[in-house]
């Protein structure tokens, strides 16, 4: 892979978790991607040869607004999996973040990494 696009900190709002509180009153999540890309190395400019990353953010909130989910886990791989979908796009690495989670002492938050390539 030759070209790595990053989108960082896509904030959503959800109603995912195990406990029935985070499914009733949602919660911020925060999404970040990195995309890997097999482009050419000559940049020509045009948004056709490469990854527009609105279409990227549209993928996340899809599935961050969607059905609910208990796990961070489902999350991540249903955006893999709609990020594997868009052209040229041959590797996602999905961070799926509950910076609040509803677990005492945890001030850091909680995340998910997976990582899925094209098959």
């Amino acid at each position: 892979m030759k070209t790595r696009i990053k989108i960082n900190d896509i904030v959503c709002y959800g109603y995912h978790g195990v406990r029935a509180e985070e499914q009733q009153l949602g919660q911020e999540f925060r999404v970040n991607l990195d995309l890997g890309l097999d482009l050419p190395a000559e940049v020509d400019d045009r948004l056709e040869n490469t990854v527009d990353y609105r279409l990227a953010v549209e993928a996340v909130q899809q599935v961050m607004t969607g059905p609910k989910r208990l796990l961070l886990e489902t999350l991540a791989e249903e955006i893999a999996g709609l990020l594997l979908q868009l052209p040229l796009v041959l590797e996602a690495t999905v961070t799926v973040c509950k910076p609040h989670p509803p677990i005492p002492g945890v001030q850091g938050g909680v995340s998910v990494i997976i990582t899925r390539t094209r098959k």
